[in-house]
């Protein structure tokens, strides 16, 4: 089941939802009004993470040379946080929800969207340990990391291939 105009929560397996509910399915505002809020909200985030991972990185690489990506690092600490913190707010069980659906899709989504993915990933991979889904969690992060990386190398080379 995926809403129409925005991206689906992301399910692992049977057992368990992950916490990226869209603002259309908590509002009885009409559908283009909710489309508008949502795009609204995903960009504003997302300028601010963009932002803030730029002046991270030249700050870093001032501050401690360029012969280690500090920046990255950094980034993907602080949005791992941010995001662990923003999502157990927006997503405490029944009336202790702190965040709105329009925050969480701003600070989640948009913001560390585009601070970082690492922090997506971390909180998969963190909730996948929480169910005891050890073996899931392990093939998840080791994948990610090997594929990752394989992507990385096979865009290098169909690049080279388009540049010859």
């Amino acid at each position: 089941m995926c809403p129409k105009w925005h991206s689906a929560p992301f399910s692992i397996g049977k057992t368990k939802t992950l916490p990226y509910y869209s603002i259309m399915e908590t509002t009885t505002a009409p559908p283009w009004q909710t489309v508008v809020i949502t795009l609204l909200s995903l960009s504003v985030g997302a300028a601010l993470g963009a932002t803030l991972r730029y002046y991270t990185s030249l700050w870093a690489v001032a501050r401690f040379g360029p012969s280690f990506p500090w920046g990255t690092l950094i980034v993907n600490i602080v949005g791992s946080i941010i995001l662990g913190f923003v999502l157990s707010l927006a997503t405490a069980p029944g009336e202790r929800a702190l965040l709105s659906p329009t925050l969480r899709v701003l600070l989640a989504t948009g913001f560390c969207g585009s601070l970082t993915t690492f922090s997506t990933f971390s909180y998969e991979a963190v909730v996948l340990m929480q169910e005891g889904r050890n073996l899931f969690a392990v093939l998840y992060m080791a994948g990610s990391m090997l594929f990752g990386l394989l992507g990385v190398l096979l865009g290098l080379l169909l690049a080279r291939l388009v540049l010859r």
